[in-house]
């Protein structure tokens, strides 16, 4: 299947057996304030929509529900495997399309709204992105994201196989900065030029039965390769700390706080 590199070069999420399904699980956690961001913008009859890095779904089965028959949503992602995915139940005006989100080479001002999820945050380069963006909306169209801050990410009772684990899982990542990309991005909106830009964190919180219990380490078995290969944790040490922290996940009284969502978005101008 053909794949294209992201041109920041750093996403560290290896496609692997299962991963579509944590991509699904992680999408159905986060529908009720997808839901209320995509309704808090305006979405509506007729929209032409953009999703980017959208993997095998993203939030287009939320957009064609808003902006209905005369509406049209885009997905693009990198990943072949994952559009092919999408396209198998998409209707006549939602179309998935191979791309580099930082460069799409879409045309100018097309879209009424731009909306990226979680790949500033896992990828880096937050100002490309947002230029790209900005470039790709029409005037009085918005530009939205959903990025991750990984500090709100804990476990409770604590264990010590969690605190390593997630110590790992951050380190994956280019954002473990005090000034997280995921609050710099309301900035980034701001001196793009966007009208009343606004701001708000969303912070999910699961229990051992819930279907999101296996989030965390289900996604460093995702980026075993990133992290044996230049993290140079031990394999067999770090198969033992997924295995704890599953276990300690699945005790009735455990509980942990996902990282937050931090939902952007702003207004080109009219004229």
């Amino acid at each position: 299947m053909e794949h294209v590199e992201y041109s920041s070069g750093q996403y560290p999420i290896q496609h692997r057996k299962g991963e579509v399904e944590r991509l699904k699980a992680q999408d159905t956690a986060l529908s009720e304030s997808t839901i209320r961001l995509l309704k808090s913008i305006g979405v509506a009859s007729g929209w032409k929509c953009l999703d980017l890095a959208c993997g095998p779904e993203g939030i287009t089965h939320y957009l064609l529900e808003l902006v209905g028959s005369s509406g049209q949503v885009t997905g693009l992602d990198g990943d072949e495997e994952f559009l092919a995915i999408a396209r198998a139940d998409a209707p006549d005006n939602c179309e998935f399309i191979l791309g580099d989100a930082y460069a799409t080479g879409l045309p100018d001002k097309t879209f009424d709204l731009v909306h990226l999820r979680f790949l500033a945050s896992t990828a880096g380069s937050p100002e490309k992105l947002v230029g790209e963006a900005v470039r790709l909306v029409a005037p009085g169209g918005v530009v939205a994201t959903q990025e991750a801050d990984f500090h709100t990410l804990k476990c409770y009772p604590e264990h010590p196989a969690w605190r390593e684990l997630a110590d790992i899982f951050v380190a994956c990542f280019p954002d473990g900065s005090s000034d997280p990309i995921a609050h710099r991005l309301y900035r980034l909106l701001m001196r793009a030029g966007l009208e009343d830009v606004c701001y708000n964190p969303v912070l999910i919180g699961t229990r051992a039965q819930d279907a999101w219990r296996d989030y965390m380490p289900s996604t460093v078995e995702s980026m075993k390769k990133r992290i044996i290969d230049d993290l140079g944790v031990p394999k067999a040490h770090l198969e033992k700390l997924i295995a704890d922290v599953r276990e300690h996940l699945s005790h009735p009284e455990t509980v942990w706080t996902f990282n937050s969502v931090i939902q952007t978005w702003g207004r080109m101008p009219s004229t």
